[in-house]
C-alpha cells in the first residue's frame, strides 16, 4: 500500500494492490463483484486542460506514465498529484471494467462478474492525434496479453464510414389516378402538421453519463 501524504484511502473496496503481470501494482477482487456494481471513484486533482498541458509533455517523456482523465471539456483529473486505489488499475484491450461519469464524479464499473483473485481492468482508451508517427505510438504500448490486444492504450482508430450505394434501378412512374391521390395525402399531411404544437423540449435524464473526448495524453471514460 502507498504511504504517499497525496493518498486518499478508500474503505471497504472490493480488491487489493499488489505486483501485476501487466504492469507496476495492480488491483485484483478480494470477493466476487457482481455484474454492474460501482467499485471506486477514481479521483484525482481538479486542473484546467492548460495547466494539465503545462505540466505533462507527452512526447518528451520516454514512456508514457501520467494519470490524467477528462471529466468535461474544461476540468481534469490529475491522479499523478491526490490520488487513492483507483490509480492502480491498469488498461487491458478486453477489460471486466469501465469508467463512466455520473453527476460530475467518474466511477470504475464491473462490466461482468469479477471473481476473487482476477485483476480489475479497463479500457483506458487515450485519444489519437493527427501527428502521432510510430514513435509517438510507442509511447502509448500495451502488455494487457489478451487475444484480441490492440498493442496500445489508444483508442482503436475509427473507420471510415461505409460509402451507401446508390440505387440503379428507376421507379416507375405512378398512374395518374395514383399520382393525384398521393398529392393530396402529402397535402393533408403537411396542413396537419402545422396545426401541431411543436413538442416540448425533452428532459436531461440524471445519473449515469458518458464522457466527452478526451484531450491529449488524457483517458476517456467510455
Amino acid at each position: 500500500m502507498t504511504t504517499s501524504p497525496s493518498f486518499q484511502q478508500t474503505p471497504s473496496i472490493p480488491f487489493e494492490l499488489r505486483q501485476s503481470p501487466i504492469q507496476g501494482q495492480g488491483a485484483f477482487a478480494t470477493r466476487r463483484i457482481r455484474k454492474g456494481a460501482r467499485i471506486i471513484e477514481y479521483i484525482g486533482e481538479r486542473i484546467t486542460q492548460a495547466q494539465a498541458d503545462a505540466r505533462y509533455d507527452d512526447e518528451s517523456m520516454e514512456r508514457h506514465h501520467t494519470f490524467l482523465f477528462n471529466l468535461d471539456d474544461d476540468t481534469v483529473l490529475d491522479a499523478g498529484t491526490l490520488h487513492n486505489e483507483s490509480r492502480y488499475i491498469n488498461h487491458s484491450c478486453e477489460p471486466n471494467c469501465q469508467s463512466l461519469i455520473d453527476k460530475g464524479h467518474i466511477h470504475i464499473y464491473a462490466l461482468r462478474a469479477i471473481e476473487p483473485g482476477e485483476e480489475l481492468t479497463y479500457d483506458y482508451a487515450y485519444e489519437r492525434t493527427p501527428e502521432m508517427d510510430a514513435d509517438a505510438e510507442s509511447l502509448y504500448v500495451c502488455r494487457c496479453g489478451t487475444p484480441s490486444c490492440r498493442g496500445t492504450i489508444l483508442a482503436p482508430e475509427k473507420k471510415a464510414p461505409a460509402r451507401r450505394k446508390k440505387a440503379t434501378r428507376k421507379a416507375k412512374a405512378p398512374s395518374k389516378s395514383k399520382a393525384a391521390s398521393k398529392s393530396k395525402s402529402t397535402s393533408k399531411a403537411k396542413s396537419a402538421s402545422k396545426s401541431k404544437p411543436a413538442p416540448a423540449a425533452a428532459k436531461k435524464k440524471r445519473g449515469t453519463q458518458r464522457a466527452k473526448s478526451p484531450g491529449r495524453g488524457r483517458r476517456a471514460a467510455s
